[in-house]
């Protein structure tokens, strides 16, 4: 008895889960209470700048600018994810390994080439507003997902590749059951760090009318009207902290991070 009481008092998982899951529920709280009372936010933003007259941003209702920022995040993040993932598992096959150096530079090239630049690009083609924020937020959210896809299935030991092959497993068979399991980890950690460099990097949209939570940072920093600014700034942070715990949240739910702890 006190040897399992000792073993569950010294799991880490056993402790860090509720820690992140108080984190969470107190960012969800405080992320609600923000974006739905604009009366708080006048009283507020009053109070902090009592000189300015006027502190809340007029082009849109922060709910709005908050449903259009998660709109550019969820749409990017899952062009990501559905592209990077599967590139990631092609250049780690036999048939992909050639490819796997030349793709690698092309999302490290997708990430150190600048946001505003792509957007510069890419207005020409596409248009002001929705569609040039969504190509830079997704090219520059791919390279942490196809990295880790391809980190966490070349860590799979060998082993266990053996053995399910030894089991009668086919190829896919054994990329389903055993490489993607054990690989889930570090692939979530890969989506995580993808997602929340997006909320931030989703403020530059505003500069080409994508809207979002850039909007009021914005129009703060022309107007030198630092409400503005917060009003902005505070409930995108808010949201990345809650993207983020909430990832690392489901990160703690996979397999491959049990038997890691």
């Amino acid at each position: 008895m006190t040897s399992r009481r000792q073993r569950l008092t010294n799991n880490p998982f056993s402790k860090a889960v509720p820690l992140r899951w108080v984190a969470l529920c107190v960012a969800a709280i405080a992320f609600a209470i923000i974006v739905s009372q604009d009366g708080w936010w006048i009283w507020f933003l009053g109070t902090l700048f009592p000189d300015e007259a006027q502190v809340l941003h007029p082009r849109a209702s922060l709910q709005a600018l908050v449903l259009q920022h998660l709109a550019l995040i969820g749409i990017s993040s899952s062009l990501t994810i559905a592209i990077g993932v599967p590139l990631g598992i092609f250049v780690t096959r036999r048939y992909g390994e050639p490819f796997l150096a030349i793709t690698s530079d092309i999302t490290a090239f997708g990430q150190t080439f600048p946001p505003v630049a792509v957007l510069a690009l890419a207005v020409p083609l596409t248009g002001f507003g929705f569609r040039p924020t969504v190509l830079a937020l997704f090219l520059y959210g791919l390279l942490p997902v196809v990295r880790n896809t391809i980190a966490g299935l070349t860590g799979v030991p060998q082993e266990a590749r053996d053995s399910a092959r030894g089991l009668g497993m086919t190829g896919r068979q054994i990329l389903v059951r055993v490489e993607l399991p054990l690989a889930a980890r570090v692939i979530l950690a890969g989506i995580r760090t993808s997602v929340v460099i997006n909320v931030g990097t989703a403020m530059v949209g505003a500069v080409i009318g994508a809207g979002g939570l850039g909007s009021p940072v914005i129009a703060g920093l022309v107007q030198d009207n630092l409400a503005f600014v917060i009003q902005g700034a505070l409930p995108a942070a808010l949201l990345a902290l809650l993207l983020d715990q909430a990832l690392a949240g489901a990160e703690t739910l996979v397999p491959g991070h049990r038997a890691a702890t």
